[in-house]
């Protein structure tokens, strides 16, 4: 018979698991994104051995478990004088697991850029900061949130694998409670809704976030700016 009444008893515990694993989760994810940002803008350099490093990194860390990559870390970093707590581990493993796709991510929208906005830029003497800045990042927003967005939630799902480090994230704070209460299905239960509204509100907060930024850069355009002047002249 199902006990909800085991969700209330170990609901502090669970909270507290929950939080975790939105720390690891934050954290990877900012990590994922800052150094797939960085690979990114490494590849467009005009040196193939880099090049190919950085495309050699990319297809192990995609073409790996997640799970053998935490392992490797965690267990095997001790071996090069790596020793990092469980936590710590965790969210680098996020960080790393995410930058490969992250950074294939943004190498879409890179390309996806009209030359013709870069070569105007260019022909302004905008330095490649301003272009960057200016011009490249905010039309890449625009096509890369969904896909930013969908890989954030897949990360969300990713932290059950690091309770196998013993982080004590949700997944980990579910098996003690299956281990002493022998409620299995509660604790799959609660476990689904933890993490369904975790990805519920990345995605709902994703879609916002495209909403305004697509706005912004409507008004922002020089095609918007030239319509207003058009109007207020008639």
């Amino acid at each position: 018979m199902l006990d909800l009444s085991l969700l209330v008893q170990y609901g502090p515990a669970l909270l507290r698991g929950f939080g975790v694993t939105i720390l690891c989760w934050g954290a990877g994810c900012l990590i994922g994104m800052v150094l797939g940002f960085a690979l990114m803008l490494l590849r467009q350099l005009p040196v193939k051995p880099l090049r190919w490093v950085i495309r050699a990194y990319i297809e192990v860390i995609r073409g790996t478990p997640f799970l053998i990559q935490l392992f490797l870390l965690y267990s095997g970093g001790p071996s090069i004088g790596l020793r990092l707590e469980a936590t710590t581990a965790g969210i680098l493993g996020l960080g790393i697991y995410g930058s490969a796709y992250f950074a294939e991510i943004f190498r879409a929208g890179y390309q996806a850029v009209p030359k013709g906005q870069v070569e105007a830029a260019l022909s302004l003497g905008m330095s490649y900061g301003s272009i960057l800045r200016r011009v490249i990042v905010p039309a890449m927003l625009v096509s890369t949130i969904p896909a930013i967005v969908n890989m954030m939630a897949i990360l969300t799902k990713e932290t059950v694998v690091l309770s196998i480090i013993t982080v004590p994230e949700l997944m980990y704070e579910m098996q003690t409670m299956a281990a002493e209460t022998f409620a299995t299905f509660e604790t799959i239960l609660g476990m689904a809704l933890f993490y369904w509204l975790l990805v519920e509100v990345v995605s709902r907060l994703g879609r916002r976030l495209e909403a305004r930024v697509t706005r912004f850069l409507t008004h922002a355009s020089p095609q918007g700016s030239s319509s207003e002047t058009a109007t207020a002249r008639a």
